[in-house]
């Protein structure tokens, strides 16, 4: 009587069919050779969901970013063994189906830190130093007209001195802090949790964090205890000079209560990255805040370097050489 081989078994037996839904997630500058050496690769630009199930039928790879994968997506593709988030979250995947179905699920982790890192100051020293001003002070033809060398009628700051508040101590909230004390900054986190007792950084209650800090940046998960947690509560707290940053999620920010508290100067300005819906909703209030020394939006770019995009890439490769090897890497379920 034969035996049944395990589905790992088989997989590693077959040229395996790989199919990468959104392609374009990663810019299609960015090299995928790597996952074509893997197996028959399919490579889709985007996949509206209602060709989801056609397009992942024949698949025993999944290489996914924002697609839904679930029951209704994943029921008829029976070959599958794995799914490949091009991403740290994984809020697209339904796990207890995947656990149900032994669909193995790895995603990839730190691949944006510098990158992220790096636009958290691009954000605030652009608000900072009222870069917009200044650009368009020059560029208007005010400096050429004027007699002295210099110009610094709308004041600026330094870093140094000032509080910066950090929400969320993982890989890039730390390096943040580490950055913002390079430049003289007194670093307090906010901790929504109970376990970062170890910290090197003060610990305030959200109260008091909010009363105290010149500038918070926001690096936490969207979940139960973030969601819209800098209401027009919150900024009513705030310091009327203060600058927010959030590169996280853009649910943890209340768009049509920062535009209130913007409009009503609770604070001085914010830097986004991330916006209640994205794309931005065309009737999302802070889409008509034409004030850029104030308010300065990115469409969710902060993570997208070219060199984060290729690690992403080269971070998936290998993820699925260590599945096809019988490696635990990366593994969500």
């Amino acid at each position: 009587m034969l035996t049944k081989e395990p589905p790992l078994v088989t997989v590693r037996k077959l040229r395996m069919n790989i199919v990468m839904l959104e392609r374009a997630s990663v810019g299609n500058e960015t090299s995928i050779e790597e996952l074509e050496r893997l197996g028959e690769l399919r490579v889709y630009d985007t996949t509206p969901t209602h060709l989801i199930a056609d397009r992942i039928k024949d698949a025993h790879i999944i290489i996914a970013n924002k697609s839904p994968l679930n029951e209704n997506t994943l029921k008829g593709a029976s070959k599958v063994r794995l799914i490949c988030e091009l991403a740290t979250g994984y809020d697209n995947v339904d796990l207890d189906y995947c656990r149900k179905r032994d669909i193995s699920v790895r995603n990839v982790k730190g691949y944006s830190t510098d990158a992220v890192v790096q636009h958290t100051f691009a954000l605030c020293l652009y608000l900072f130093e009222k870069l917009d001003y200044y650009d368009n002070y020059v560029k208007s033809g005010e400096y050429s007209r004027q007699d002295s060398f210099s110009h610094y009628d709308f004041k600026f700051s330094e870093l140094a001195s000032k509080t910066w508040g950090v929400i969320g101590l993982g890989a890039i909230g730390s390096r943040v802090a580490e950055i913002a004390t390079a430049f003289g900054c007194n670093v307090v986190r906010c901790s929504l949790r109970d376990n970062l007792s170890d910290s090197v950084y003060e610990s305030l209650d959200f109260d008091k964090f909010l009363s105290t800090c010149d500038i918070i940046s926001i690096h936490c998960p969207l979940n139960d205890n973030t969601k819209g947690l800098f209401d027009y509560s919150a900024f009513s707290k705030m310091k009327r000079d203060a600058i927010l940053i959030n590169v996280a999620r853009g649910g943890i920010v209340v768009d049509e209560d920062l535009h209130k508290a913007l409009s009503e100067n609770l604070i001085y300005g914010a830097g986004l990255d991330v916006t209640g819906t994205e794309p931005m909703s065309d009737d999302n209030p802070l889409s008509q805040y034409m004030d850029s020394t104030r308010l300065i939006i990115t469409p969710h770019m902060a993570w997208a370097s070219k060199e984060a995009r290729q690690r992403v890439v080269h971070e998936t490769a290998l993820n699925i050489e260590a599945f096809i090897k019988g490696e635990e890497r990366n593994v969500i379920v």
